[in-house]
């Protein structure tokens, strides 16, 4: 009976998949996904990647629809990037509780309080926060931002623990505000010490939203594309890995010789995982729900995002 079932389940994701390919070109439409999609969604992706190589590629991109897998505040950026595309995303379920603990109005008391900061967001914010901020960054480009800022005072929002591994690679003086990625903070050192203790000869990759002391016990730290690019070069042939678990369809299909251990079984963002292959095609039918930021804010946010991508 189970063998039926799987069967029948591999059977409907390959119909849908071929209807999503056919509404894509009736459409013009591009499918960007995030590397913490499922796996079957980033299979059927034009481009997958972190939230920068995202941002660039809505940027650039000369399709008229742009199908966002990933959570809410990604589409908003896409968005505002690229305003006369139509940008639709799954589930409009999928938000970011790290990018709902900061606020316009937290942020504008702290502005106030520091009024010689520049503020840098992680671009795991809303477009509200952006346009409240001097430069958006991502785990990818974090340091590089920082330094290029010409403050002495950073207001940091929303991800203390990003916040932390960068103050350790500048010289400005960082005011951190109190969020985090509810997924990475939830690894802890006995997580870690457990799987070393499982796997001896494997190398330990992390990424700098999980804790500072987490954080510190790893053989590398990087954002998703630096793990992926470590682990794809390094002569290791087993790693620990200390991120979200979707990226293990990017490790594998880079690695198939090599091998990869979650370093926890709860590095699952639940709210990247609403996104499934019925919820794709059906926004590529309808073209829902879509994407609206308001002008004022939008051109407000926008020059933050487009300053982060011109850091090289």
């Amino acid at each position: 009976m189970e063998a039926l079932a799987q069967e029948k389940k591999q059977q409907q994701n390959r119909e849908l998949k071929e209807r999503i390919l056919q509404l894509k070109k009736e459409k013009n439409a591009i499918i960007l996904a995030h590397y913490y999609q499922r796996d079957e969604v980033q299979e059927i992706a034009d481009f997958r990647g972190d939230s920068f190589l995202l941002a660039q590629k809505a940027a650039s991109t000369d399709a008229e629809v742009i199908v966002f897998c990933g959570v809410h505040f990604m589409g908003e950026s896409a968005k505002i990037l690229a305003p006369g595309k139509i940008v639709v995303i799954p589930d409009e379920r999928a938000g970011c509780p790290m990018a709902d603990m900061v606020n316009v109005e937290g942020l504008r008391a702290l502005k106030k309080a520091h009024p010689r900061a520049a503020v840098v967001a992680y671009i795991n914010t809303s477009a509200e926060v952006k346009a409240e901020t001097d430069i958006c960054c991502t785990s990818a480009n974090a340091v590089q931002v920082v330094n290029s800022v010409d403050a002495d005072e950073i207001i940091w929002v929303p991800d203390k623990n990003l916040g932390h591994y960068v103050s350790q690679l500048t010289s400005k003086k960082m005011i951190l505000w109190e969020g985090y990625c509810n997924t990475h903070d939830m690894l802890t050192v006995k997580d870690v010490f457990e799987m070393r203790k499982q796997y001896p000869h494997a190398e330990f990759v992390v990424h700098p939203e999980c804790r500072p002391e987490v954080v510190k016990l790893g053989d590398f730290v990087g954002s998703t594309t630096a793990i992926l690019k470590y682990c794809r070069e390094s002569k290791a042939s087993e790693f620990i890995v200390g991120t979200e678990d979707g990226v293990g369809y990017q490790l594998r299909l880079d690695s198939p010789d090599k091998a990869f251990h979650f370093a926890s079984k709860y590095l699952v963002c639940p709210n990247m995982k609403v996104n499934n292959l019925k919820k794709v095609a059906a926004c590529l039918e309808t073209l829902s729900p879509q994407i609206y930021v308001p002008l004022d804010v939008a051109e407000k946010a926008k020059q933050s995002l487009e300053r982060m991508l011109l850091i090289k």
